[in-house]
């Protein structure tokens, strides 16, 4: 169970920065970091925003994967932009 948790989490088994990327969508910063998941990659990554000099984020994390971290990248940040048109600035709450 806490090999779950760790993998949840990204302690342990987690991506390297060559699969990370960064984007800028309507002000907020979007970087994927798929999660490296018993062969595959699990949809991960943040939502950054700046308000009046302090960032906050978000952590997405979802139960997709793919075998490809290169999909799972795309997939994380339209999930991202997705959840940024459906909530705004209310995922920091």
């Amino acid at each position: 169970m806490a090999g779950f948790f760790a993998r949840l989490f990204g302690l342990g088994g987690g991506s390297s920065a060559a699969e990370e990327e960064s984007v800028v969508h309507e002000g907020y910063t979007i970087t994927s970091s798929p999660m490296s998941d018993g062969g595959q990659y699990r949809l991960h990554g943040t939502i950054t925003k700046d308000f009046d000099g302090e960032a906050k984020s978000h952590t997405l994390i979802r139960a997709d994967t793919f075998p490809v971290a290169e999909q799972c990248a795309e997939a994380t940040i339209a999930k991202a932009k997705q959840v940024i048109a459906e909530q705004g600035d209310r995922i920091f709450d």
